[in-house]
């Protein structure tokens, strides 16, 4: 597994990071799936967050920031 872009704008052109510590972040893998980097906010949601939402042990929630999602938006592919 590799990552290969980035969707969106970079954390830093966002003003989501201090260049110090990590940022949220959607990458795309070389297999056309996506990674995202947030903060785990899993226990303050809880593993079943929706009643249709449910979060395996080897799964986490993480939070990204609304930029990182809306700048992502024009990368995103339709399939």
């Amino acid at each position: 597994m590799k990552a290969v872009r980035r969707l969106g704008k970079t954390p830093l052109e966002r003003g989501d990071t201090t260049s110090v510590s990590g940022s949220p972040d959607i990458i795309e893998l070389d297999d056309g799936n996506f990674a995202v980097i947030g903060t785990d906010i899993t226990d303050q949601l809880g593993v079943n967050p929706l009643h249709d939402a449910r979060c395996a042990a080897d799964e986490r929630i993480v939070w990204i920031s609304r930029a990182t999602l809306i700048s992502a938006k024009s990368d995103i592919p339709e399939q």
